[in-house]
């Protein structure tokens, strides 16, 4: 074994967790971070998406010391917490007409493997189709639905079977590929096309189980799905047979300014994914499907020891919706996303290498040029913004795109510094 160094206080945390800052946190509050440092940092990761309410806001932290006191975990085989049924009965009006069953787990990519597996028992198919760009996690089944980038795969060969893909509908990395569209009309009639191709030439409909999709590309490079193709797709999975499974771990929950971004479009998906959000940071994922689809997983079919989650998790959860609702926070989302992109669009148009900014509500990427040159202006971005005190990330499968995740408590002023210091560190980069 090797001997810790004394002088390295991080060398007993695996090198699997890449950081964007090494500084140790004692302490988070609204959008802040303190560190032991003394340091004070803007917090535009939101823990990727996971501190939609801010850091310990304060009727989460109290509904998890109210719950502390009465019950830890409850297993969901053996018992019934009474903070399950709180969870789903506060779930439920959130969530399109129909939707109206849960199975609670711990992270996304526990949530994506269950609802395959409920697609497959479901429809007695084996394959599910994912669409290019997604990211689903990091299990053996979720890295073989994931096409964001090789880092997630690589390595890890040969992953699950019965996985094909279909474009998503990017235009800017179509683009780039040499393959373009003047409307968005062509885009969506492109991409439907390819995934009827991946039907008659990959995965047959009569053993195709689902397709799944990002309504919003996360780490693919936060890329909204136009309300024509969210309809076109679920028009196609109707007609084929298919079962939709919408994955809103990272755009839900108020996120995109609206509860769940594919709502837009006035499409109801046949199964949703949703983590992050949901509990203000502690461990907590569901699946939600209708009763009669839930109801083709048998008892026993799954689970798991801390299928469920804890009780603990699922107060948090229940206090974290009620804070989104409460304090409007959704469209707060929509108001200064609007107010943070238009921002970014005027510092786009002074640096033509930031070629675009995109994405709904405050869910926002900012695309650098293509390749090797774009990973190193956003990586570049992103670095010297970290040292300034502002902390991005970046994303997309080339690593070109900085990604904006305030927590939706943010105000107009904290978005004004960190776009002060996010200008600086593009005029010393480009």
């Amino acid at each position: 074994m090797t001997a810790l160094s004394a002088t390295d206080p991080l060398a007993s945390l695996s090198p699997a967790w890449a950081r964007v800052v090494n500084d140790v946190i004692v302490r988070g509050e609204g959008v802040y971070l303190y560190a032991k440092s003394g340091k004070r940092y803007l917090d535009f990761t939101s823990g990727i998406g996971v501190a939609n309410t801010g850091h310990c806001h304060p009727a989460v932290v109290e509904a998890i010391k109210r719950q502390a006191e009465r019950l830890l975990f409850g297993q969901m085989n053996c018992v019934v917490p009474e903070t399950a049924l709180e969870l789903s009965d506060a779930l439920r009006p959130k969530l399109p007409t129909g939707i109206d069953s849960f199975f609670f787990a711990n992270s996304g990519a526990e949530a994506v493997e269950g609802a395959v597996k409920l697609a497959r028992i479901a429809t007695g198919k084996p394959n599910v189709i994912a669409l290019e760009g997604g990211f689903h996690g990091r299990t053996a089944m979720t890295m073989a639905l994931t096409s964001s980038k090789t880092v997630y795969r690589a390595g890890y060969q040969p992953l699950p079977a019965g996985v094909f893909f279909a474009p998503f509908p990017y235009a800017l990395n179509l683009a780039d590929s040499g393959v373009h569209f003047d409307d968005e009309e062509r885009l969506v009639a492109y991409c439907l096309a390819r995934l009827e191709h991946v039907l008659a030439s990959q995965s047959a409909p009569s053993e195709t189980a689902a397709v799944l999709l990002e309504p919003v590309l996360g780490e693919g490079g936060y890329v909204p799905a136009s309300t024509p193709y969210l309809r076109g797709l679920r028009e196609l999975c109707d007609r084929h047979g298919l079962l939709l499974v919408v994955d809103e771990i990272q755009s839900g929950f108020g996120r995109t300014g609206d509860w769940w971004y594919h709502t837009r479009a006035g499409v109801t998906p046949d199964i949703l994914t949703v983590a992050k959000g949901i509990a203000s940071g502690l461990p907590m994922s569901a699946i939600a499907a209708p009763r009669d689809l839930m109801a083709k997983m048998g008892p026993g079919m799954h689970g798991g020891t801390y299928g469920g989650g804890s009780a603990i998790a699922q107060a948090a959860a229940v206090a974290t919706i009620d804070v989104i609702e409460r304090e409007e926070l959704a469209k707060n989302a929509t108001e200064l996303g609007a107010y943070l992109t238009g921002k970014l669009q005027a510092i786009a148009a002074k640096h033509p290498a930031l070629r675009e900014v995109r994405g709904p509500g405050l869910m926002v990427g900012c695309e650098f040029a293509a390749g090797a040159e774009g990973k190193a202006q956003a990586g570049g971005v992103a670095k010297r913004c970290a040292a300034a005190g502002l902390l991005l990330l970046t994303c997309g499968t080339h690593g070109n795109v900085v990604r904006w995740i305030p927590p939706l408590v943010v105000a107009t002023a904290q978005l004004d510094e960190g776009l002060g210091l996010f200008e600086q560190a593009i005029t010393q980069v480009l």
